[in-house]
């Protein structure tokens, strides 16, 4: 049930709205789950609930949209406004007149208790990383852990750049308890808010939301090391996005390279030049909010970090909201070394790929545990990999390919199902494999779960065909986990996550 907070917020956005529209919300949609109303001049106007659109016969005018935009106080520079004590937020699109000829209005609520699947960890004193996708929830939590430690008695600050937190107006939303806000005046000077927030209030806690510059990066450390706990959002979906993202890698203690001597990297069996961590991190904890009820944490960030820069495998702590709003916690399995290690690279064979999606060739060729890297020179290559209809439109590869005696591979496509066929033949692995077979497995369960949005969960499958389950889900889009315990344990099909 909606909360009063919320139906009253709610009833001052209907203030705004033309008539008709709040009439029809009212009689078809469920006040609780209304979450955009979009209005483009020209078009259907939309009402858009968590898992449906209305779409209505009325067809927006300028009049519609200027009876909205005549009600506001203004537009931000990032073509944001909202309503006074609300968390609303009315985004414009303008044409190149600078007239407004569009509207998103995203209704916002205070959502009580969506940070209980974090709060053992906001009373840690350690400071926190949020990522997911748009609409995962992050910012609400945000709220909700800023009103959790001021209720405790913490001095709280959120630095709120796009009112998205405590709300428009210069009196905060009550959704943050008695936490403090300060707002910033332009989105390019939310780094030095951060820094005049530490120096000029004593925060024992600063909250911020959407960490995305190199600036803001920079600032996060300095207040971290001033000893003030920070919770935050970041631009990336994963742990390893920070990893590969050069802007942000300072976050979790950055990322540099490293040359090693003969010996030492013939003891690691690696590569003379390595990736390590930096410096510190400067969050202690990253949570991956894969959607509402699924959160992956991973406690000990610079060990994690480590991990994964020598390719060694991480287990991050699962945590998921059940239907009757109890938490289920337990860690992820370390799968064994042999599954998951990176085999030597100096012995690997080394890809030069061509018209190829690269993402889909890593994935097959770590899914199936291959001795193979991507070189970003054909000269460099042992093998070149193109489409067949890449090879008939350039005969310049193949010319390069022929000229210096390197074989040309060619597949049907450049999707994940093709590479790793290609793959299999390439080493040799067979064409029965237990991988062929799990293949076959979950995109007959993803096909059901696309008709029945029911969780599904596959057979009963040992630690490394449940690896390659897992990857192979992530890359169409779905999100899993492993459920049960040895020897039944399989993985579970469970929701579709953002892209």
């Amino acid at each position: 049930m909606e909360s009063t907070t919320n139906l009253q917020d709610l009833y001052k956005l209907f203030e705004i709205l033309p008539k008709f529209i709040v009439d029809i919300i009212k009689k078809k949609c469920d006040l609780a789950k209304v979450d955009e109303i979009i209005i483009d001049f020209g078009r259907n106007i939309e009402i858009r609930e968590e898992k449906k659109t209305h779409k209505l016969e009325h067809v927006a005018t300028m009049e519609d949209i200027n009876s909205v935009v005549g009600k506001l106080a203004m537009f931000s520079s990032d073509n944001r406004a909202g309503l006074d004590r609300t968390l609303h937020r009315i985004s414009a699109i303008r044409n190149r007149q600078d007239v407004v000829i569009g509207l998103t209005i995203r209704v916002g609520r205070a959502i009580y208790g969506s940070a209980t699947v974090i709060q053992d960890l906001l009373g840690t004193d350690q400071s926190i990383l949020l990522l997911g996708p748009p609409g995962s929830g992050k910012t609400t939590k945000l709220r909700e852990s800023a009103r959790l430690l001021a209720d405790k008695g913490k001095r709280v600050i959120i630095v709120d750049t796009s009112n998205e937190i405590a709300g428009e107006g210069d009196i905060p939303h009550p959704g943050i308890g008695d936490a403090r806000r300060m707002q910033v005046k332009n989105v390019d000077m939310q780094h030095q808010v951060m820094i005049e927030a530490v120096e000029n209030h004593m925060p024992e806690v600063i909250i911020i939301d959407e960490i995305g510059t190199e600036a803001e990066a920079k600032a996060a450390r300095t207040i971290a090391e001033r000893g003030v706990q920070l919770i935050a959002t970041a631009h990336g979906q994963t742990l390893n996005n920070l990893i590969k993202n050069p802007t942000l890698s300072d976050l979790i203690g950055g990322i540099e390279t490293a040359t090693l001597g003969d010996e030492e990297a013939k003891r690691r069996g690696t590569q003379k030049t390595i990736l390590e961590r930096a410096a510190k991190p400067t969050f202690d904890i990253v949570i991956e909010i894969k959607d509402r009820a699924n959160l992956h944490c991973y406690k000990d960030v610079a060990s994690q970090i480590d991990f994964m820069l020598r390719s060694k495998p991480v287990s991050p702590e699962i945590r998921i909201i059940k239907e009757d709003g109890s938490l289920a916690v337990e860690l992820e399995e370390i799968l064994p070394i042999e599954d998951t290690d990176v085999v030597d690279n100096s012995n690997a064979v080394k890809f030069f790929i061509f018209s190829i999606n690269r993402a889909n060739f890593e994935l097959a060729l770590d899914s199936l545990g291959l001795a193979g890297a991507i070189v970003n020179r054909p000269e460099d290559a042992d093998v070149i990999v193109t489409t067949k209809s890449s090879l008939k439109r350039s005969s310049a590869i193949e010319k390069y390919g022929k000229a210096h005696d390197i074989p040309i591979h060619t597949v049907k496509s450049s999707t994940f199902p093709q590479l790793s066929k290609f793959l299999r033949f390439f080493f040799r692995i067979g064409g029965s494999s237990e991988t062929e077979e799990a293949e076959d497995i979950v995109f007959s369960a993803i096909k059901k779960y696309k008709k029945t949005s029911i969780p599904i969960e596959l057979p009963v499958a040992n630690s490394f065909v449940r690896r390659f389950q897992h990857q192979l889900i992530f890359a169409q889009g779905f999100v899993s986990q492993s459920v049960g315990k040895e020897p039944n344990r399989r993985v579970k099909i469970y929701g579709k996550k953002e892209l």
